[in-house]
């Protein structure tokens, strides 16, 4: 989609606009065309739109692949279906649906292909839909498909009070994974409490490794979700056991990180890169990510944490709360407020 496409008396919406890369005081809120619908494509009324880390660095022009401008910021968005696009089948206008469709999300109307279209679950508002697909697929490929985690190990989130790490708690105990999470402060540790994490721990803390092993016992944690990246993948590769794995998600530091072969050898440990843009596209990945997930949602067990939300004009406070790391859960933009 392009948001340049539009058909004659479509009309106007508001949207953040990117021109150029960079601070969030690049994000402009302007008035602009509502996009046309095209053969495949739906056009929703978006009501959420969920805000990852990942949004911010690919407006900030430091994401895994080069960000295109112009564009409208939004990954991941809920709404309400308005208009099918000629060959669209398996949705009807007025139907609610989550979208995971890379950008276009931060306006009051988008445009879509039909295909990165799901119906929202029942019981769940669009906030939560908003807030599920990037961070809850990411956690079951993290743990699951590539962490290939078993009843009863031992898995250390960092970050678990964001919308990543909520996730993964959650994900984790379906699992029956023993949980050690860590965040910035006792309130965020309170958070993953309330989510059931067994242990939680300061992140900051000069003693992290040590205090990690008398948790989990001398040889160490099965697995570590690594999101900070610099000196922190030191410390957690020291956390793991035999034959623990590392699974690096990201590196919000931005700062390069050092990893000793020889370490990895003594202990028979894996360093896993995880992208979920790049797993999509594996045959079979997202069916049973859908399956796993859906009598975990029906029954409850699973729920997405919504955090603060923010209208559009508000788009650039939103970014630079998720820098300060001042949210909890995930951040939501309501367009329509």
């Amino acid at each position: 989609m392009t948001t340049t496409e539009t058909a004659a008396g479509e009309g106007m919406m508001r949207a953040i606009w990117v021109e150029r890369l960079g601070d969030p005081e690049v994000l402009e809120l302007r008035e602009l065309p509502i996009p046309a619908l095209k053969p495949g494509f739906v056009r929703l009324k978006v009501e959420a739109v969920g805000i990852n880390f990942a949004d911010v660095l690919a407006v900030g022009g430091k994401y895994l692949t080069p960000t295109q401008t112009p564009l409208v910021p939004g990954m991941e968005f809920a709404g309400t279906v308005t208009d099918l696009g000629e060959g669209v089948t398996g949705f009807a206008v007025g139907q609610q649906v989550a979208c995971l469709g890379g950008r276009g999300g931060m306006a009051e109307y988008a445009v879509v292909p039909a295909q990165t279209l799901t119906p929202i679950p029942a019981g769940l508002s669009f906030a939560e839909a908003a807030a599920f697909p990037v961070s809850y697929y990411t956690a079951y490929m993290t743990l699951v498909t590539l962490g290939q985690a078993r009843a009863g190990e031992t898995v250390l989130v960092q970050g678990a009070a964001g919308a990543l790490g909520t996730a993964l708690v959650q994900v984790a105990l379906a699992l029956n994974l023993k949980v050690i999470a860590l965040a910035s402060s006792e309130d965020k540790l309170a958070l993953a409490r309330n989510l059931g994490a067994q242990h939680t721990l300061i992140s900051e803390r000069d003693d992290l490794v040590d205090a990690v092993k008398e948790i989990a016992g001398k040889e160490g944690v099965n697995l570590v979700v690594e999101i900070t990246g610099g000196e922190m993948v030191g410390k957690s590769l020291k956390m793991l056991g035999n034959r623990g794995r590392l699974l690096i998600v990201g590196a919000a530091s931005q700062e390069a990180a050092s990893i000793n072969p020889t370490l990895l050898m003594k202990k028979n440990l894996s360093v896993i890169g995880v992208w979920l843009t790049s797993m999509m596209g594996e045959p079979g990945v997202l069916e049973h990510a859908v399956a796993f997930f859906a009598p975990l949602i029906a029954s409850g067990r699973i729920r997405p944490q919504v955090g603060p939300s923010y209208g559009l004009a508000q788009s650039a406070q939103a970014f630079r709360d998720i820098l300060a790391r001042k949210t909890t859960g995930k951040v939501i933009i309501a367009p329509q407020e």
